[in-house]
């Protein structure tokens, strides 16, 4: 054999083994049944805008497998999973990045609005951008399903539309949209039900923040 065929035939086992290592990385995503629209199933993949999507098709590498009342099944590289409108997103597949980037750039809604997705201590949530909050807040739903042992935080008194009510403050060990992580941030944990957690300014005062039209651009400061 030759030095050239021996070379061909080592590239071509270095890139067969390459795709065995990495590629199960390169399917992380972000997944969320944002509604339905018949049979389709809205879909929103790494915050894309909400796409319909049929049985049979695929939209960003997610495939519908079948659809049923407000539930739909996906697959994303053999990993199925069953979501139902109005979960929080799953994460399919392990984060590629390294965490180590310090810039997020968001896009509002047409209400104006920043939502994107995120982890919480690895976990993915859906994220509500609230300069308006003192710290990040969630309900006890998301607490829960992310595993956070909150009631070993300090209860603290919140103030909601129907008066006054317990929460627990605790500390998150990391929070991280896109490839920027932060660590050791605080965290509101109140009994009311909410459909997204709020970006609170725990969060944001660790960035400059600018604002331009329908942009947001948060520079990591520490």
């Amino acid at each position: 054999m030759s030095a050239l065929a021996r070379l061909r035939i080592l590239r071509k086992a270095f890139v067969l083994l390459a795709s065995a290592v990495f590629g199960p990385l390169a399917l992380a995503q972000a997944v969320t049944l944002s509604g339905m629209l018949g049979n389709k199933a809205l879909l929103v993949v790494d915050g894309s805008a909400p796409k319909g999507v049929a049985p049979g098709d695929s939209f960003r590498g997610v495939r519908v497998i079948s659809t049923q009342g407000d539930t739909a099944v996906l697959e994303v590289g053999g990993q199925r999973q069953t979501l139902r409108v109005g979960d929080s997103p799953v994460s399919v597949g392990k984060p590629i990045s390294s965490g180590t980037g310090n810039r997020i750039v968001l896009s509002a809604d047409a209400q104006g609005h920043f939502y994107t997705q995120g982890l919480i201590n690895s976990r993915p949530v859906q994220f509500l951008v609230d300069t308006g909050a003192t710290s990040i807040g969630m309900g006890v739903s998301d607490a829960e399903r992310i595993g956070l042992q909150y009631k070993s935080g300090q209860a603290v008194q919140v103030g909601t539309a129907n008066g006054m009510v317990t929460g627990w403050r605790m500390r998150l060990s990391s929070v991280r949209l896109s490839d920027v992580e932060v660590f050791d941030i605080e965290a509101i944990v109140t009994p009311i039900s909410m459909p997204f957690v709020l970006l609170g300014n725990s969060y944001l005062t660790r960035f400059q923040m600018t604002r331009n039209n329908q942009q947001m651009v948060l520079e990591k400061r520490y």
